[in-house]
């Protein structure tokens, strides 16, 4: 129960002539008995708050940096009408900053045996399960002198999934994945290992596609031709270590890799290709396996809407191990993690053998584009220094690049807005030279 300001008002305005005509305790009380007594009278009329009934209902998923709507009924079951004022509370990043108050406090009226809908418009600032807190609800009477407050814990959650804002490349990719695959309007040959038709030769043809055995079966020079394999397995490995929490732009590296690893399942799957995902850094944050091709996005999406980068040094042979029990038979494996010189060469590099001797190996890495920026600075003292370190990171990162190079490992090293279509590029040019 509280105050309202139109009480505070009313007993000031009255000890105004109180005190200039009749200072004292008669003064006092003439005034302040009967608002009291109107505020009794108010709060024994404003509607009862712990035998209200909420309920909730609306989205319980979206995308990061779009809105979800959260649906809460207020039922009175009282037999006074409810005049509140309501704030229904969610954790700080479930809105852009500033637009909290708006967004959260709402006022209603409900007649006695009714129930009315408010609706909390949620933009939620970062990814993971948000959890509704508490609603709290000030009922007034009808002098709105006094009021009635209580609390209601009302359990919703609204899961907030990676944006997957590198969707916008998929249909050029797409278009490149049918040309490979030779069904594209201008009958491009596919390319690959995997036999697809028979056709008549035409001059231009490579010879070595002859095929003499149907040759020899009708009356024309018959050709195989070529598609780029399918059914094959694509194990992306997430580093969610603590190289992932480093921040490039607005993001964490993890984020940028997250969109990567989104936009190739999204191609392999319509490759025609198997993809699974793991999340390593010490143990296994997230593991997604034997989805079909329409449900694999949805289910990478989910696992790692609650992934994030955790402050310990990645566990380089237990990250190796768990993916080789992930990918029994020859597969590609993906390993989204960090160039840097220290945990690569210390971490990565004595274990890599026992990828590489089984599987294609593909490592992509999130580059600062701040460094190169850095790199091309001049015109004062702090300027060239600030350029001679860039130069040297970018030299270290090249080196180590090379050395992964060495064992066979494809390396795609490139920027936040890059990363994703960089990647993508990548697994076709495997799939069309037919190392997958």
């Amino acid at each position: 129960m509280a105050l309202t300001g139109r009480a505070a008002l009313l007993a000031a305005l009255g000890s105004l002539p109180v005190g200039i005509w009749e200072p004292g305790w008669t003064g006092i009380l003439a005034v302040n008995a009967p608002l009291a007594l109107a505020c009794a009278c108010d709060f024994a009329l404003a509607a009862p708050v712990r035998r209200l009934g909420l309920t909730r209902s609306g989205d319980t998923s979206v995308r990061l940096g779009d809105t979800a709507d959260v649906t809460l009924t207020v039922s009175n079951t009282s037999r006074r009408p409810l005049r509140a004022h309501l704030r229904d509370a969610w954790p700080p990043s479930s809105w852009q900053p500033g637009t909290e108050v708006e967004a959260s406090r709402h006022r209603l009226t409900v007649p006695p045996g009714e129930r009315r809908r408010v609706t909390t418009r949620l933009r939620p600032t970062r990814r993971g399960d948000r959890q509704a807190d508490r609603v709290t609800i000030r009922s007034y009477g009808p002098l709105g002198l006094f009021s009635r407050q209580g609390t209601h814990q009302v359990p919703w959650t609204v899961r907030v999934l990676p944006p997957f804002t590198s969707r916008k490349h998929l249909p050029s990719k797409l278009a490149r994945l049918r040309e490979l695959d030779g069904r594209t309007s201008v009958l491009t040959r596919g390319e690959g290992t995997e036999f697809d038709s028979l056709r008549e030769y035409v001059p231009g043809d490579d010879t070595r596609s002859i095929d003499w055995r149907a040759t020899a079966r009708q009356t024309t020079v018959a050709v195989r031709t070529w598609r780029p394999e399918r059914d094959r397995h694509i194990l992306l490995v997430l580093d969610t270590g603590r190289t992932s929490a480093g921040r490039v732009g607005d993001a964490p590296r993890l984020d940028a890799s997250m969109d990567a690893a989104l936009l190739l399942a999204a191609l392999a799957s319509r490759a025609g290709d198997r993809v699974d995902l793991l999340a390593y850094d010490r143990r296994v944050r997230a593991l997604v396996q034997g989805r079909t091709a329409g449900d694999v996005l949805p289910s990478l999406v989910n696992a790692m809407a609650s992934l994030e980068p955790e402050l310990v040094e990645t566990d380089s042979r237990g990250l190796t191990a768990t993916a080789l029990r992930s990918a029994p038979r020859r597969s590609l494996i993906v390993l989204l993690t960090t160039l840097d010189a220290a945990p690569v060469e210390e971490g990565l590099l004595p274990v890599l053998p026992q990828l590489t001797q089984r599987h294609t190996v593909l490592l992509a890495s999130v580059a600062d584009p701040h460094i190169a920026r850095m790199a091309t600075a001049r015109g004062n003292a702090e300027a060239v220094y600030e350029a001679a370190a860039a130069a040297q990171a970018q030299s270290e990162r090249h080196r180590t690049a090379e050395q992964l190079r060495r064992h066979g490992v494809t390396v795609v090293d490139a920027t936040p807005d890059d990363l994703a279509p960089a990647l993508a590029d990548a697994y076709l040019a495997l799939k069309s030279a037919g190392r997958l």
